[in-house]
């Protein structure tokens, strides 16, 4: 619709749209004043007090005691529990009462019989015999007589014997000396020797002839063989040979 048609030449212009909207707010404005007016008349300042915080979910740990954490046991079926139907007859031993060693009657002695002691003393001597022994008192006197053995007092065999401060030296080896033919007793040959550290024999000289010449001879070379044990200093000994004879062919 045209502006000029709403409103005709000559006529006041309609302004009823625009105050219906100026008195709508205004009533807005007022109930909200008022609104205000009455938080502030009626109003009261209170502390905020926190509500309290109810059925909060927990966590708390179990109980080994619990039937619950019971029934995780594999072996609860398996093996014997204190809380099963027979526990009452494992659990629950019975009390036996103890036998009270007691005696009130005296004590009784056998009685002893004076016509059997002594018998199992008589059996015992009747079943065993011992053997009998005959005591001699005038014994047979023991002859001894005179062990009239000789022994021979020549020499059986030549020996060699190491005498002086060479005595302390072990000989090392074993001289044979020999038996000589000769139809007498022939006297020991002395040979006086030096030994070196080594334990030869580096000197010789004859100190008693046994005046037979073979014998003196087989002396010297005998000790000249002869070997001891090593020492740090040069020794002086004596060296004995003593003779065994034996008959010589004669013609």
């Amino acid at each position: 619709m045209n502006e000029a048609i709403a409103n005709p030449p000559g006529a006041p212009p309609f302004r009823g749209e625009s105050s219906g909207r100026r008195s709508f707010y205004l009533w807005i404005m007022l109930a909200l004043l008022a609104h205000v007016a009455l938080v502030f008349v009626f109003g009261t300042k209170k502390p905020i007090i926190p509500r309290a915080v109810t059925d909060i979910p927990q966590l708390q740990i179990a109980d080994p005691s619990s039937e619950l954490i019971a029934l995780d046991d594999p072996t609860l079926f398996a093996l014997p529990h204190a809380n099963d139907f027979a526990s009452d007859a494992w659990l629950r031993s019975p009390i036996i009462p103890l036998p009270v060693f007691t005696y009130t009657e005296p004590p009784q002695f056998l009685p002893l019989s004076l016509e059997k002691s002594g018998a199992a003393f008589m059996v015992f001597m009747q079943t065993n015999r011992f053997a009998e022994y005959q005591f001699d008192f005038k014994p047979q006197p023991l002859l001894s007589g005179a062990d009239m053995g000789f022994a021979s007092a020549l020499p059986q065999h030549s020996t060699l014997q190491v005498a002086g401060e060479l005595a302390s030296r072990r000989v090392l080896n074993q001289v044979k000396v020999p038996s000589l033919p000769y139809n007498d007793v022939i006297r020991p040959s002395r040979v006086q020797v030096l030994v070196d550290i080594n334990g030869s024999v580096v000197s010789t000289v004859l100190l008693e002839s046994s005046e037979y010449d073979v014998a003196d001879q087989t002396a010297l070379t005998l000790a000249r063989a002869v070997r001891f044990a090593p020492a740090d200093h040069l020794v002086f000994g004596v060296l004995v040979f003593s003779w065994h004879t034996m008959p010589a062919n004669t013609p």
